[in-house]
């Protein structure tokens, strides 16, 4: 897939976050604070009209630029440093194969990891982005295109998996059991972001 000419896949996960805006900040407000969907079409709508033919790196710095300086909330941050350092992985490729999406998305685990300290099992993005990237991985001698499907399935067994999950982090963390029983904002909303990128990338692999 080509660098150059992929950079308004930022603009399609933008769509996607603000049209699940009232979605997002709903399963946010049964043991959050109720603004993540807020925040979130916030971030990704500003960045979107910013992307001016940027190439997917650049367009993926944008949108980490104002994640981080511009929304509320601890998602900023964490989305912010995810997709910094994707864009920073592919900086200086013309193109990626299903190796390079993987050097990326593992940029960006660790860049969430160092960032909020979560592992599997707190009930944060963390539970859906760490087994999408590994499904991806395991896939990938089936194909690029394979990979990209077995990473959305995967990325919505994630998200649904916290729903029995107890938090840990986080002001849900307070709730004890009582966060038991709804699934986790961000979990909700990187489903979203990956699932998305999954259909994405997949359309550009045909394109010449």
């Amino acid at each position: 897939m080509s660098v150059a000419r992929s950079g308004d896949i930022v603009a399609e996960l933008a769509a996607v976050i603000v049209a699940n805006k009232a979605h997002l900040s709903e399963v946010d407000g049964l043991i959050g604070d109720g603004d993540h969907g807020i925040n979130m079409a916030k971030g990704f709508g500003r960045a979107a009209e910013r992307l001016s033919g940027q190439p997917l790196d650049g367009a993926f710095l944008v949108l980490s630029d104002v994640l981080m300086s511009e929304i509320g909330g601890s998602m900023g941050p964490l989305y912010g440093f995810m997709f910094r350092d994707m864009g920073r992985t592919i900086r200086d490729r013309a193109a990626i194969d299903a190796d390079g999406f993987l050097t990326m998305l593992q940029a960006g685990l660790s860049a969430v990891t160092a960032t909020g300290a979560a592992k599997v099992g707190d009930k944060t993005l963390i539970d859906c982005l760490d087994p999408a990237i590994a499904a991806f991985d395991a896939a990938r001698p089936d194909g690029f295109a394979a990979a990209l499907r077995a990473m959305a399935l995967a990325a919505q067994q994630g998200r649904d998996s916290t729903v029995d999950m107890v938090a840990k982090l986080g002001r849900a963390a307070r709730l004890g059991e009582r966060s038991r029983g709804v699934p986790d904002a961000g979990a909700t909303s990187c489903c979203l972001i990956l699932t998305t990128l999954a259909d994405s990338v997949e359309r550009r692999l045909s394109q010449p």
